[in-house]
């Protein structure tokens, strides 16, 4: 049995799969012959055989008559757009197998609990509360560079690919800041005008605390109301492993400790009275008023 073997050229590259997993379709290649690849994970199967006597191609197949027409749902393409940011190695493999099955069984597009659909909507929901957080709990700091331009420099470790995808979101929303945001997937950098797009960093090649967020610090831990605090949906909404890039999760443990205590002597306070009275109206102040 022969079994293609298809190296994209990055981790997300959509347009790369679409082209080849049209090519394969048309040729009437199915799924189970099919190994997609990107450059990291052809590069930790450099040492691995095919199994079974499988002998392997680098590029899809000519078609050698006309394979079904692909007439695929638009909904299906939003889907594979999302999809292909999920950071499971099978996604490729899952996207041309429901490609397939599209062009194969006419009633695949009106099941909606197929387990193939069922974990592709799954992976991209994930895929969209990754973006979410990263909206939600990325933290700039200032830095000056080689021109003396301030440019405000973020780090975020993403669970997904979507460091490019969601640079959208940080241009429209800080369009007149120079601002760069880290990740280890990638490197996006906003000049003012352009977008400009980088390789991958390490959390030592974003900028140290600085006095401004101490002062930050300072000022949250006087708003923080220890009465409001709910530890379990904290956790939910913030997960834990993203606190050690927010500035102010220094302060969670420590404030989360003694929050119990600080409600307890709120509720225990004697009420206060107001330092200034207002006189309540008298009848000819009251008849004035009409």
């Amino acid at each position: 049995m022969a079994c293609h073997t298809i190296t994209l050229a990055h981790p997300t590259d959509w347009g790369g799969f679409r082209q080849a997993a049209r090519t394969l379709v048309q040729a009437g290649v199915p799924p189970q012959e099919v190994e997609w690849h990107t450059p990291q994970t052809a590069a930790r199967d450099l040492f691995s055989t095919p199994s079974d006597g499988m002998h392997c191609t680098g590029s899809p197949p000519p078609a050698t008559e006309p394979g079904p027409v692909l007439r695929v749902p638009e909904a299906f393409v939003h889907l594979c757009e999302r999809l292909v940011l999920h950071r499971n190695p099978a996604r490729f493999a899952l996207m041309y197998r429901l490609l397939w099955r599209l062009a194969h069984e006419r009633a695949l597009r009106h099941d909606p609990l197929d387990a193939d659909r069922l974990q592709a909507h799954h992976m991209v929901r994930a895929v969209a509360r990754d973006m979410h957080k990263m909206h939600a709990f990325v933290r700039f700091r200032p830095v000056t560079d080689s021109h003396g331009q301030t440019v405000q420099v973020a780090w975020f470790e993403p669970d997904h690919f979507i460091t490019e995808a969601n640079a959208g979101f940080f241009v429209r929303r800080f369009t007149q800041m120079h601002w760069a945001i880290l990740t280890p997937d990638a490197s996006v950098r906003w000049d003012g005008s352009q977008l400009h797009l980088g390789p991958g960093a390490q959390r030592s090649d974003a900028p140290p605390p600085d006095a401004g967020e101490a002062l930050w610090l300072t000022y949250y831990r006087h708003i923080f109301n220890p009465a409001r605090l709910k530890t379990t949906m904290m956790r939910k909404e913030m997960p834990q492993r993203y606190w050690r890039n927010l500035p102010e999760a220094t302060l969670i443990s420590e404030l989360a400790h003694g929050a119990h205590e600080r409600s307890g002597r709120m509720v225990e306070a004697a009420a206060t009275t107001p330092r200034k009275r207002i006189a309540p109206l008298t009848p000819s102040h009251a008849h004035a008023s009409h």
